[in-house]
């Protein structure tokens, strides 16, 4: 086929205009979408803008649920971090629906499309010393951010995971394609990331095997989830600590061979004597110090014995000091301790690969689910896991 010099012309300016035009919406993407914001301590209120031009880089999120965390109910109680107004909500997942033309592979390497189910990870800056010279921990990133704690900005409104979209978008997002696992599984991923981090952490002391005897106190979602992980990576007896029937039943199903409430076994003397009634009287292996009460976390010393080891991983926020003896609690016993900070991007395939090992040994890690709202019923949703009449309280979009 001839085609002359003009037609050439023309050609070349409809594809140059078309590049320099904004791409036109696709099926499945609206108009608008809605966000629970937090406004005001204790206030969430359901706000509608606009969806932004999807960007070349930028994938846009039909979210399907999201787990309520800790950190969640801790920032809309009295804004401690300081970013109200703010779309809270990390735990999240959903369906993409529109994806920009330069994506073409999720974090871990993977095809990426449209129809497929996501999660997000942390987003690391790239510039820092430990992003530059650490890699591996870009978890501990000056500057690290998530989904779900990012101030409010009319540029791009749909930054956390209470909402009905999800827009991702900006330099060190990680995100994963999870297209095997179930609603439940998925919202509960970023909750076992941070367990199977801890996890990872622990194993530096080399104290945890088949035969270890390892504790856990506080039986939060946290604590519940990281006797899930020690049970899938084989961990044969559990000790666990809590004071609500519920959850030390929970505990049981999950796979904890031992089970101590602090309620009925009120002297910290006599719960250490059942401790090391089951551990040949020396005490526990090692222990995961899951709960945020300073009163409560300054007991895990006396459950562990002699050259044994701890992880600190309850306080995620700022919950106050305890004082200990360090001579007895941690010099003479000898203790290896290591703390656990969030997790890293490469934490998650791991953690998928826990999530389907749970499914495979019948760990019942899904009812841990226990309360579910719509959007509109998140300050309900955060009462419910303030006045803990449940385990874990989720998300649920219409």
């Amino acid at each position: 086929m001839d085609i002359n010099q003009a037609q050439v012309e023309s050609i070349v300016r409809k594809i140059l205009g078309e590049m320099a035009t904004p791409a036109k919406r696709t099926a499945g993407v609206p108009k608008t979408a809605k966000v629970a914001m937090l406004t005001a301590p204790k206030t969430i209120e359901v706000k509608e803008f606009a969806v932004p031009e999807l960007q070349d880089d930028d994938i846009l999120v039909k979210v399907e649920g999201c787990g309520v965390c800790g950190t969640d109910v801790h920032e809309w109680r009295g804004d401690p971090f300081g970013i109200i107004p703010v779309t809270l909500g990390h735990e999240g997942t959903g369906e993409i629906v529109a994806l920009g033309k330069n994506i073409k592979a999720d974090t871990a390497g993977n095809p990426i499309k449209v129809g497929d189910k996501i999660v997000t990870s942390v987003i690391s800056c790239g510039e820092c010393q430990i992003c530059r010279n650490h890699p591996a921990n870009t978890n501990l990133c000056d500057k690290q951010g998530v989904f779900g704690l990012i101030p409010h900005s009319d540029a791009n409104p749909l930054t956390g995971w209470f909402a009905t979209h999800l827009l991702i978008r900006g330099k060190g997002s990680t995100y994963f394609v999870v297209n095997d696992l179930d609603l439940k599984e998925r919202m509960l991923l970023e909750l076992a990331c941070v367990c199977v981090h801890a996890l990872k952490r622990a194993n530096t002391t080399g104290l945890i095997n088949f035969n270890s005897k390892v504790l856990v106190q506080g039986l939060g979602p946290v604590g519940l989830v990281m006797i899930s992980v020690l049970r899938a990576a084989g961990v044969n007896h559990i000790i666990a600590i809590d004071g609500t029937p519920r959850r030390l039943e929970m505990a049981k199903k999950l796979g904890a061979k031992t089970v101590i409430s602090f309620k009925e076994v009120a002297a910290l003397e006599d719960r250490v004597k059942i401790v090391k009634g089951v551990s040949a009287g020396i005490g526990a292996d090692f222990a995961f110090q899951c709960t945020g009460a300073p009163m409560a976390a300054k007991d895990i010393y006396e459950y562990i014995r002699r050259g044994g080891g701890m992880c600190e991983m309850g306080f995620f926020v700022n919950n106050g000091e305890y004082t200990v003896n360090p001579h007895f609690a941690m010099c003479n016993k000898e203790i290896s301790i290591v703390g656990s900070w969030d997790y890293s991007a490469d934490d998650y395939p791991t953690t998928v690969a826990f999530l389907r090992q749970a499914r495979e040994m019948n760990i019942p890690i899904k009812e841990l689910i226990t309360h579910t709202y719509p959007l509109d019923k998140l300050n309900e949703a955060m009462e419910t896991n303030v006045s803990q009449q449940g385990i874990k309280i989720c998300y649920v979009a219409d």
